[in-house]
């Protein structure tokens, strides 16, 4: 694609890197063939192609974007299903990125929609402040049919039925390996995981401790950035993402860490960017170290090479979240360990295809995201499985508010198979 951006333009180093992307797309169009609000919606705008046409005519006139642009662009997952489908290589997830916090920098959005953006920006990152509208939302749930913007019903609705209560595995700490030493590891907790599901950071801290790894909590260490981040709104995420390197370079410098451990691969795939996202800073190099050490936990279990199980006789449909399959490229390894750990595994029709859940997405746009979560629901259930497993607790939350299956994390399965307690979601199972 041919590009016209000046001199002057191209000493921005985002607008530099969005023109490095444009010129490499070539226009084939094999994206449209697996973009999920493509197929959805069936308007070029919502593919990642007609995407890329807006991105440039908004940077290339640096022009203040139109309320049609921004719906296009609002519309994108991020679930970059279109990277894994580009023969040219288009990093189509710095592009957009970029033009979300562009959008953010010269747009006004409606009032309502800047104080609903707010609001999820002072909530969800904060997992004392989530938990607390967690709780109203719940008290508030049974009234969501009265809600004029089915952007707040969706909100009453994502309140589990249970808050789980705080889990102080969580704090600050470190945890002995309960075997030979092998490895000493961070484990990033994150922010609405710790407040939706506490089990899987529990679950993740005995598993790698009978692997024989010392599991460091860092001081300091919290949300990645991500959910901000995808909102364009750079202040905020660079803020959050800064105080985590500067955490886990405390104990890289110090005692050492041979990985920094993420079981929420949404995250995953933020920290694993740091090094992009902090390029041109002061901290370029220990965001770049800290990216380098950044590892899914399946990344990690498959290194450390869990015992063998004997089978389970359970048949587990294995949900590929997007940030895990397209946004890390990490495909076989969850499918691999729990095989290795005894279970059946079966996979869904269409799997590259995003559930909707994309992490605030299916509080902004509930009715794309609810036809999403149907249709992999749909295909999951069509395997005929016991139960579900995933990576990642926003596809958790969406695809268990869509089906009566239990629905887990994978390292949940393997800590069970492994030695630990049943996963509590399996107790309908009997």
């Amino acid at each position: 694609m041919q590009t016209t951006f000046t001199p002057d333009q191209l000493r921005d180093p985002g607008t530099e890197r969005a023109n490095e992307i444009l010129r490499s797309c070539v226009h084939c169009g094999f994206c449209t063939a697996t973009c999920p609000t493509y197929q959805v919606l069936g308007d070029e705008l919502d593919s990642p192609r007609g995407r890329i046409y807006l991105i440039k005519d908004m940077l290339e006139n640096e022009r203040v974007p139109d309320a049609k642009t921004v719906k296009h662009i609002d519309r994108c997952l991020s679930c970059l299903s279109c990277m894994t489908t580009c023969p040219s290589g288009v990093h189509y997830m710095h592009l957009v990125d970029h033009a979300r916090a562009y959008i953010e920098k010269t747009y006004t959005r409606p009032w309502h929609d800047r104080a609903l953006r707010w609001t999820l920006a002072q909530i969800i990152p904060h997992p004392m402040r989530f938990r607390v509208a967690l709780a109203l939302a719940k008290l508030g749930r049974p009234f969501a049919g009265l809600m004029p913007d089915p952007r707040l019903k969706a909100m009453l609705q994502m309140a589990p039925k249970r808050i789980p209560p705080v889990s102080r595995n969580d704090d600050p700490q470190s945890f002995a390996p309960t075997a030979p030493k092998r490895k000493r590891v961070a484990l990033m907790t994150g922010c609405a995981q710790k407040a939706l599901n506490t089990d899987i950071n529990d679950a993740t801290i005995r598993l790698l401790r009978r692997l024989g790894c010392e599991v460091v909590v860092a001081k300091g260490a919290g949300c990645c950035g991500a959910l901000t981040h995808h909102m364009g709104r750079e202040q905020e995420a660079h803020g959050s993402a800064e105080a985590n390197i500067h955490a886990w370079m405390a104990e890289i410098e110090g005692e050492g860490l041979d990985a920094i451990v993420i079981n929420t691969s949404g995250c995953g795939t933020t920290v694993k960017d740091y090094g992009h996202m902090f390029r041109t800073s002061p901290l370029a190099a220990a965001a770049a170290q800290v990216s380098a050490k950044a590892m899914d936990i399946s990344e990690l279990l498959r290194d450390l090479e869990i015992p063998e199980g004997a089978p389970k006789g359970m048949r587990v449909a294995y949900h590929a979240a997007c940030s895990l399959q397209h946004g890390q490229k990490v495909k076989a390894a969850p499918k691999d360990l729990l095989k290795r750990a005894g279970f059946e595994v079966v996979e869904p029709a269409d799997s590259h295809l995003c559930c909707g859940s994309a992490g605030t997405y299916n509080l902004l746009q509930p009715e794309i995201s609810r036809q999403l979560r149907d249709r992999k629901v749909q295909t999951l259930e069509a395997r005929a499985p016991q139960l579900i497993a995933a990576g990642n607790i926003g596809c958790m939350m969406q695809i268990g508010s869509g089906t009566g299956l239990p629905v887990v994390h994978t390292v949940e399965l393997l800590d069970w198979a492994t030695g630990g307690p049943k996963p509590a979601a399996l107790d309908v199972l009997g």
